[in-house]
């Protein structure tokens, strides 16, 4: 993604990620569309083709798009692990990509990087004027993966936090953790000071700063919402009422042939994904080392869909 850090990893290039859609249609091996048990349409018929980054959070979500389809009796390419925006933007445009799960905030900043809009509405209302033709965005969900202020449960406990804004009547010291760039940022501690009357010292941190959370070094710090540690080291996401982070929910980005059927599965796997799921999704992957495809099987299962 494209703001705070970059979360599509090493890649492949725009070109051999056509070259494989190209042969997607022709291969053996599990992309081979007789081989999950589809109709056997070509890639440029009926078949829906699934990308995603090359994150293994954001894989996940496309696993769970491509097993609902299949579990339709639709026929379903996985074109995984494609990169960045510049190279499977293109392909969304020209449909050899059909479906790809994508962050909200950081979609719009793509086509609009000097947007205003920040809140979850706000940013989602823009997404259908900012989006190429061709290109939709079906129903969001609640689930995010985007900076915020955490704090550990111990801590929210004892000074009664939900809210960023809570943190303005905290007695204690505030020491704010994150990457050394977040002292630029709009939303680190000047934006803290403007948006919410929170004063706090600002101490760098790097990778390590879950570590320094846990570890009381900090008692505030810029995690991503789908991290994995907010789950397996008990920590509390400060809500952020004003929109001094650009929200960033999960969101499917379609190609406008997607058909109406397709629709209404992806939107009710929007309508059962949580914040919460969200990260127990990673925890699976990052702690349990679970595959995508099991995951992916598993949470279908378990929200009946």
């Amino acid at each position: 993604m494209f703001t705070a850090r970059t979360r599509t990893g090493l890649g492949v290039f725009a070109g051999l990620a056509v070259a494989s859609l190209a042969l997607a249609g022709c291969s053996g091996g599990s992309n081979d569309p007789l081989s999950n048990g589809g109709s056997g349409e070509s890639a440029d018929g009926d078949t829906i083709v699934v990308g995603s980054q090359a994150y293994y959070s954001n894989e996940i979500i496309a696993e769970i798009y491509a097993q609902a389809l299949e579990n339709a009796g639709l026929t379903v390419t996985r074109q995984f692990n494609i990169g960045q925006r510049d190279a499977y933007i293109p392909l969304l445009e020209d449909g050899s990509v059909t479906v790809f799960p994508e962050y909200s905030g950081n979609l719009l900043q793509y086509f609009e990087p000097d947007t205003e809009a920040r809140t979850e509405d706000d940013v989602y209302d823009a997404l259908p004027d900012a989006l190429p033709d061709g290109l939709e965005v079906l129903d969001q969900s609640s689930a995010t993966d985007q900076d915020s202020y955490t704090v550990t449960s111990a801590f929210a406990e004892e000074n009664d936090l939900e809210s960023i804004a809570d943190l303005a009547d905290v007695s204690t010291p505030l020491i704010l953790g994150g990457n050394a760039e977040l002292a630029e940022r709009p939303y680190g501690p000047d934006g803290l000071q403007e948006t919410y009357g929170v004063s706090v010292q600002f101490q760098p941190t790097g990778e390590t700063t879950v570590d320094d959370l846990v570890a009381g070094t900090v008692n505030i710090a810029n995690v991503y919402t789908a991290d994995p540690r907010i789950q397996t080291d008990d920590l509390v996401t400060l809500e952020d009422p004003e929109g001094l982070f650009l929200a960033s929910n999960v969101v499917p980005v379609v190609n406008e042939s997607l058909s109406d059927e397709a629709r209404d599965i992806i939107n009710k796997i929007s309508a059962a994904l949580t914040p919460e799921g969200l990260v127990e999704l990673n925890v699976k992957s990052t702690e349990d080392q679970e595959s995508a495809a099991d995951i992916a099987t598993a949470w279908l299962e378990d929200n009946d869909i």
